[in-house]
């Protein structure tokens, strides 16, 4: 059984208990958001690398990992994004800055307009670019579901590898463990969320300090998305992390981090690697 380094706190927000798992003791806060079959413990190696200068905090989104399921119906950006405010105002976080890859993006995004900016710097990974009238989502719900059975029967990280071939065996054996911990509701209505909501509805008013990163392979946000991305919100710089498809700091992590780092630090930083 894989651990998490971090400590595991238990708070109530927005109507359900939370597991959120914190790194670090001093420097600003960070709350990264992870995808739709991540739960927390996957992106630990994210918060322990940032961890030696920022409090990372990661929640498992509702209905994985160790938070509450919730009921039928309450799995839409709204009620994501409302969960991400109820967990800054009971940690007492002050104006942290947002880290979201895949749906944590649209999480992220939404949270940051329905807020009203009540963080400090974002930064949007790959976030799923379909909607109303728009492409679908690469993996479909059939895909999922053959990987959630996989993982309720008992996976292991070679299966695993069959889906992220490149992954280092240590993140292929915490998704193994992690994935069996995703409710099929969650899943199912998040994934049917991908294509009922407009991302961007709300990144039309994502405003700066931000930033956008994609991997340059990646089937979620493609060329053309980049180039529709950066039409509707020229305000927001978009970088491209070669050698990675949409799971970005998995794919090419010194790639990624580089990008992170520099927006991180500098967020007026316009010319990024």
């Amino acid at each position: 059984m894989i651990e998490p380094a971090g400590e595991s706190l238990h708070v109530h927000a927005n109507g359900l208990r939370h597991r959120v798992l914190r790194y670090g003791s001093q420097g600003p806060d960070v709350v990264v958001l992870p995808g739709i079959t991540s739960p927390a413990l996957t992106v630990e190696f994210l918060a322990l690398a940032l961890a030696d200068r920022y409090r990372v905090l990661v929640p498992d989104l509702r209905g994985r990992g160790g938070t509450d399921v919730a009921s039928p119906g309450e799995y839409t950006l709204r009620h994501y994004s409302d969960d991400v405010r109820g967990l800054v105002a009971e940690l007492g976080l002050a104006r942290p800055s947002v880290i979201g890859h895949s749906l944590g993006a649209r999480i992220a995004a939404a949270y940051s307009v329905r807020s009203g900016g009540e963080h400090d710097r974002l930064v949007l990974v790959d976030p799923p670019l379909s909607g109303p009238g728009r492409a679908p989502y690469p993996t479909s719900r059939a895909g999922f579901e053959a990987q959630l059975l996989a993982a309720y029967r008992g996976t292991t990280a070679e299966e695993v590898r069959a889906h992220y071939p490149n992954w280092p065996v240590e993140q292929l054996r915490v998704r193994a463990q992690e994935l069996a911990t995703c409710d099929r509701t969650a899943v199912f209505e998040t994934h049917d969320g991908f294509h009922r909501e407009d991302f961007f509805r709300h990144w039309r008013s994502v405003r700066p300090p931000a930033l956008l990163i994609r991997g340059a392979q990646s089937p979620v946000v493609t060329e053309d998305g980049a180039r529709e991305l950066a039409a509707a919100n020229p305000d927001v710089p978009i970088v491209s992390v070669d050698g990675a498809g949409h799971m970005v700091p998995w794919d090419n992590w010194p790639g990624f981090r580089a990008v992170l780092l520099a927006h991180l630090l500098d967020p007026s930083t316009s010319a990024l690697p």
